[in-house]
């Protein structure tokens, strides 16, 4: 398989704006959000779909999931955080987390060719990470 562009955050080849890393995952703020601290939470071993992760390590993923949307509740002072797993998007497993107030705010569609504001993500990064 390809490695892909999650594969290259991981190896340090593409810049992300990353909020927490582990020896087995790593989460990054999505440069096109849903919401204000959009993050992906992300295995650092590459496999296409969430459902062919080890049972082990969609365990670690789902735990890890959990542990960094209660630190997004907290520090973004909002009541949810979503979880959104795609999967077409990306051959790489991961977990979208969406914090948001109402459902329009969940459910809200980003332009995927607007202009990343890395400033802005770079300051929530700062305020989100463990």
């Amino acid at each position: 398989m390809e490695p892909s562009i999650f594969t290259r955050i991981i190896g340090g080849e593409i810049p992300a704006h990353k909020i927490y890393e582990d020896e087995r995952v790593i989460a990054f703020l999505d440069i096109h959000p849903i919401s204000t601290g959009h993050t992906l939470v992300v295995p650092k071993t590459q496999v296409a779909f969430v459902w062919d992760l080890s049972e082990d390590d969609y365990a670690n993923l789902m735990a890890t999931a959990r542990k960094i949307a209660v630190h997004l509740r907290e520090k973004l002072n909002v009541p949810y955080v979503g979880e959104q797993i795609i999967g077409y998007d990306v051959p790489h497993a991961h977990v979208h987390l969406v914090p948001f107030s109402t459902p329009s705010e969940f459910h809200f569609v980003p332009d995927p060719n607007a202009k990343p504001d890395h400033e802005a993500l770079a300051a929530i990064a700062d305020l989100l990470s463990f």
